[in-house]
């Protein structure tokens, strides 16, 4: 999996996060970055704030509705920073309005300066995803490095499903 991120990353210029949602929690498996693109630091729980960044918006969003109402009270919607989301109204208006194999983007929602997008990976039924995260300066880099990921991960996805099923 290290290699199949470390991969991602290169191809993609930035930081690389795989993450699934496994026993009701948002789990980030393992992430790939280097000192000259590090990764988001975790200065707030990821698993209680997955309304906030890229990487939750993902996985409750292929989430079904009692599995998300059940995460969402187990982890209320909370500001985090001034742009994330308000309340569980709001953000579950933008879940409904995702497609299922966009990326989920957010800016600035869960750390100021930073933008992600994170992309939803099929595996079983398993909610999984594949993020990354820019500097907000260079938000016009997040777009296409998302549709290059994609790109990227139709040709090594049975990599990382390999590696989730041992």
């Amino acid at each position: 999996m290290a290699d199949t991120l470390a991969h991602w990353r290169d191809a993609t210029g930035a930081p690389v996060y795989y993450a699934v949602y496994r026993e009701g929690e948002i789990d980030v498996v393992c992430v790939s970055d280097t000192p000259g693109s590090p990764a988001v630091e975790e200065w707030a729980d990821f698993r209680e704030t997955g309304h906030a960044h890229a990487i939750g918006q993902c996985l409750l969003a292929q989430l079904d509705d009692d599995a998300r109402r059940d995460h969402l009270s187990r982890h209320p919607v909370r500001p985090v920073t001034p742009y994330t989301v308000r309340d569980d109204h709001s953000l579950l208006r933008r879940l409904e309005r995702l497609r299922r194999t966009e990326p989920v983007v957010e800016r600035q929602e869960y750390a100021l300066g930073t933008v992600c997008a994170a992309i939803p990976v099929s595996i079983g039924s398993m909610a999984a995803a594949v993020a990354i995260s820019l500097p907000a300066h260079q938000a016009d880099r997040l777009a296409p490095a998302a549709q290059r990921l994609q790109a990227e991960m139709g040709h090594h996805i049975g990599s990382l499903t390999l590696s989730i099923s041992i």
